[in-house]
């Protein structure tokens, strides 16, 4: 394991930053001076390393060009009211990437390398952290394979990279709530795949459908089951929770959904809220029996990138149902303002979530 003061840092000859980007920064478009780098070859994993975030070169034959060796993940940091910098679960990320890792056959990364590395890289580029409420700095940590060989097998290289990006709202509604619509055809993931790995190889799937669905007016596709094609899973960049009755329930992870780490920390905090949580098969059938009934008081998808994004339509085979009369309903207002109040450091962490450094 690398320690911080160990690690080199190399600057930067000429920063691009300027605090006019941070007005309004969108999403993934801006990105910080510098980036963490490091290699894997030899059977090991050499040290993390701080050098200018610059465009590298590589080879045709790259193994990640062809057949996809990759892995990657998403966090976030934000500007606490003290002037520090606040880290959002980073160990639980890093849980997910070690699993990530071990399905693409990737050899996984120390964690104490990963938040050394991390924090050296947030300490380096503290400037690019917005302050502005509702803004963060979005972390990118991605691992490919770097052998050049045409035939299909697991690498015995590897690049390591964190790179960060100061970010607004994922969406263009922000809080406000989506619309979505079911695949029709077009299935994401099954079990025994790679559906619940954070690889590229799940978003490229996804892009077709997701492109036609934004053609009719529609945020998101909301993905069902491959096997019957009704079971609710997940959405494209989110976990789905719908509170039917006095219930709260999201669909189960039964090895296609991405277990994702804002839709864990809902279920501790829902439950400590005294609400009923659970986690099972939801048909999309009964998310619009539910409707109908009443008794379909809210539905929100949970992400990294969208914190709580409130879900206003749902789409399915012709037919649609309004939720919430399309407005954000008061137990997603709520979990969003307790999360992000945690994230900003105006709700005490008191489940030791937050990993924070000096600004």
């Amino acid at each position: 394991m690398t320690k911080l003061k160990d690690i080199e840092v190399v600057r930067t000859s000429q920063s691009r930053f300027d605090p006019a980007l941070l007005e309004n920064p969108g999403f993934g478009v801006l990105f910080s001076d510098h980036m963490c780098s490091m290699d894997f070859s030899g059977g090991r994993w050499g040290s993390p390393r701080i050098v200018p975030f610059a465009k590298i070169e590589v080879s045709p034959a790259l193994t990640v060009l062809h057949y996809g060796q990759a892995i990657f993940e998403g966090l976030k940091a934000f500007r606490a009211k003290d002037g520090r910098v606040n880290i959002f679960r980073p160990e639980k990320y890093h849980e997910r990437m070690q699993r990530s890792c071990a399905r693409l056959c990737i050899p996984p990364v120390d964690y104490g390398d990963f938040i050394s590395g991390l924090e050296s890289l947030l300490k380096t580029d503290s400037v690019w952290v917005p302050s502005k409420r509702g803004q963060s700095l979005y972390i990118r940590p991605f691992i490919f394979a770097t052998d050049e060989y045409l035939g299909v097998k697991v690498s015995d290289t590897y690049k390591f990279l964190i790179i960060t990006s100061p970010v607004g709202a994922y969406y263009k509604e922000g809080i406000n709530p989506v619309r979505l619509t079911t695949p029709g055809e077009y299935v994401r993931a099954v079990k025994g795949g790679l559906g619940s790995a954070k690889t590229p190889a799940n978003y490229a799937a996804s892009l077709l459908p997701a492109e036609e669905a934004k053609k009719k007016g529609f945020t998101q596709v909301l993905w069902l089951d491959a096997i019957e094609k009704k079971y609710v899973e997940e959405v494209g960049t989110m976990n789905m929770f719908f509170h039917i009755g006095d219930e709260l329930a999201t669909p189960s992870l039964e090895g296609s959904v991405l277990p994702g780490v804002t839709r864990d920390s809902v279920i501790r905090i829902a439950k400590d809220w005294g609400l009923k949580v659970v986690e099972r098969k939801i048909s999309i059938d009964e998310v619009f029996a539910a409707s109908n009934k009443g008794i379909l008081k809210e539905a929100f998808g949970t992400g990294t990138a969208a914190v709580i994004s409130p879900v206003g339509e749902i789409c399915h085979d012709g037919a649609c149902v309004t939720i919430n009369n399309g407005q954000t309903g008061p137990l997603s207002k709520k979990l969003y303002d307790f999360i992000t109040g945690m994230q900003y450091g105006d709700e005490p962490d008191k489940y030791g979530w937050i990993h924070s450094i000096a600004g």
